[in-house]
């Protein structure tokens, strides 16, 4: 059950990311490839470098269903675009479920792997925003990690409350399901009030005069 559930959590993940790497691709003038492209390693960059860290063949080469989820994920939004695009909000509400979904998944597999907590916490935020980053790069964005909005610090919010729902012993299931709302919460709070990390600001690197 705890197994099943987990892949249930990927496989959302997979879709929710997927949604979000097409939507942000639809205005790139890319063709439905290229879309595919960008929704699939949005939805297997962040677990892609989460492997590679850990030193385990990626997820992806052993199953072919992330391939599959964000092949619907490409109809979907084929068959669906009206009511998708014309939902200004829709890559944003895409992008943070899958963010609280990846990192869940990512600290779950890490904690299999017997790292301790704070690698784990690590790990969940690799898997939760990297997929992200690339996305960005890939359509010449600045990357949601890097701006002021609060984004990798949901993730390590939701490993944090991950840790303390398993020291009161709570099922795998219902600490999932909480550390996962709280970063899609954190998350929706953040952009809703304008809650954010102040800006570094330019520094003044004006020479002077001998």
């Amino acid at each position: 059950m705890e197994l099943n559930f987990t892949i249930l959590i990927e496989l959302l993940g997979t879709f929710a990311f997927a949604i979000s790497g097409i939507r942000l691709a639809s205005g790139k003038h890319i063709d439905w490839f290229g879309a595919y492209i960008i929704g699939l390693v949005t939805a297997i960059g962040g677990g892609t470098m989460r492997d590679l860290l850990l030193d385990v063949t990626p997820f992806w080469i052993l199953d072919s269903k992330y391939f599959i989820t964000t092949g619907v994920a490409l109809i979907a939004t084929l068959l669906f675009k009206d009511k998708l695009f014309k939902w200004g909000s829709t890559l944003f509400l895409f992008d943070t479920i899958g963010l609280g979904l990846f990192t869940i998944v990512g600290i779950t597999l890490s904690i299999n792997a017997g790292l301790p907590l704070w690698v784990c916490i690590v790990m969940g935020t690799i898997t939760g925003t990297v997929g992200g980053v690339v996305r960005d790069v890939l359509l010449n964005e600045v990357p949601l990690i890097f701006r002021k909005d609060i984004y990798a610090l949901a993730c390590v919010a939701g490993g944090g409350i991950y840790f303390a729902c398993s020291y009161f012993n709570l099922p795998t299931d219902i600490t999932e399901i909480i550390a996962a709302s709280t970063v899609i919460v954190l998350r929706l709070v953040a952009v809703k009030f304008h809650l954010h990390l102040p800006q570094l600001q330019a520094l003044n690197n004006k020479s002077k005069d001998n």
